[in-house]
């Protein structure tokens, strides 16, 4: 199934939709082309032609005139093509010294996500459409399961995941448009994986990580101590953890999100979904935010082979290294953990900001999680400031 871009549409251009060959309606923020409908309409397409290029939300709700069963919404759903904008909105947008933060389709920053952000007119809210959201608070609203699999034919919370993205036959650009548009299941607990006797090995609580990563962590730069002298190990200790930020901020945009550059068949989809794509589809699941032990050891020894490649000329300075480095990841797993799911003192508000923002809003920019530090660098910072609205009279 293919991707679908909804563009915002002039309150001008859904007024001129009220014929019978091209009827547009509204409600909210939404916009339905339901020419189609007309004929199949119970009451006759005139009723629909009367409310041409309006808004029927009113109407829709209005039990002693017509009552609407759930049917007659899903029917509405199927009809959905953008969202409106009214001229305030437009003029708003044109005028301000950021379009792009109003209005969807319009150039970024280079190499930025184009971001689409439409205004919801009941509350004045900007909707990002490449998430489906408008803050971090709606990370955390129950997702309706049944409601979800109809709407978007995606996953069905209900049942094991793997399975549904593996047999899913999903084109690459579907499979990232929904798994970038966040999912809360409900209750806060985790939705299936496997579901069967593989599922405990895919939750890791957060506090595995301190303790099998930390004793390790100590040996060696205890041992580094020792043997470098204690000005030398903590010299290249602190070198190892600056290495670990820009590591994260690599692992992060281009093994995580290789979105752009994800092969176009189930297995690179899986896997995909597997490595981070679960993560960003259900960013509240606690058992799902740090790493696995598993996994963390497949990435980890590589680096211990670099890092004794790099520093062949002492064993003692490249396990500082690597210890300074892997007390940088315990770091960023706790960082990323509490992030999601602890109130935190003023400074790491901001940056549970940051990070959220990466999840409701950009999810193509903010690859650093413990430091925006590389983001500033590579110029892949998020824009913090809110868009402005220009609500309508």
């Amino acid at each position: 199934m293919p991707a679908r871009t909804l563009p915002t549409i002039p309150i001008p251009d859904i007024q001129a939709h009220n014929t019978e060959k091209s009827c547009y309606v509204t409600i909210g923020a939404k916009v339905y082309d339901v020419t189609s409908f007309l004929e199949d309409h119970p009451g006759g397409g005139d009723l629909i032609l009367e409310h041409g290029g309006q808004d029927i939300e009113a109407i829709m709700k209005d039990e002693v005139s017509h009552f609407h069963s759930e049917s007659a919404y899903e029917i509405l759903d199927e009809c959905l093509i953008g969202f409106v904008a009214d001229e305030e909105v437009i003029n708003g947008a044109t005028k301000s010294g950021k379009p792009a933060e109003i209005l969807p389709l319009l150039p970024s920053k280079e190499g930025m996500h184009e971001l689409e952000q439409q205004t919801d007119g009941a509350n004045g809210k900007v909707v990002y459409a490449a998430t489906g959201m408008s803050s971090e608070e709606d990370l955390s609203k129950d997702t309706d399961f049944t409601a979800d699999y109809r709407t978007h034919k995606f996953l069905d919370l209900s049942k094991p995941l793997f399975l549904q993205v593996w047999n899913g036959g999903f084109s690459k650009d579907f499979y990232l448009e929904q798994v970038h548009r966040p999912r809360h299941y409900k209750g806060g607990d985790s939705a299936p994986l496997f579901g069967n006797f593989l599922e405990p090995l895919t939750k890791t609580p957060w506090w595995v990580v301190p303790s099998l990563w930390l004793p390790p962590v100590i040996y060696g730069t205890v041992i580094g101590g020792l043997n470098l002298g204690v000005p030398a190990a903590v010299a290249y200790w602190l070198l190892g953890l600056l290495i670990w930020t820009f590591v994260e901020y690599i692992l992060h945009r281009f093994l995580f999100h290789l979105d752009e550059y994800l092969p176009d068949n189930r297995v690179g989809i899986t896997m995909h979904f597997l490595l981070h794509g679960i993560h960003h589809y259900l960013p509240m699941d606690k058992y799902r935010l740090v790493m696995p032990p598993t996994l963390f050891i497949v990435l980890a020894t590589p680096f211990w082979k670099l890092a004794h490649i790099v520093f062949f000329y002492n064993w003692h300075a490249a396990s500082t290294v690597f210890s300074g480095g892997i007390f940088g990841y315990i770091c960023y797993d706790m960082t990323h953990y509490f992030l999601h799911h602890k109130n935190l003192p003023a400074w790491w508000r901001q940056l549970k900001k940051y990070h959220l923002k990466h999840h409701f809003a950009d999810y193509a920019n903010g690859f650093g999680v413990s430091s925006p530090l590389w983001d500033y660098i590579f110029h892949t910072e998020l824009e913090m400031n809110q868009p402005k609205i220009v609500k309508s009279a």
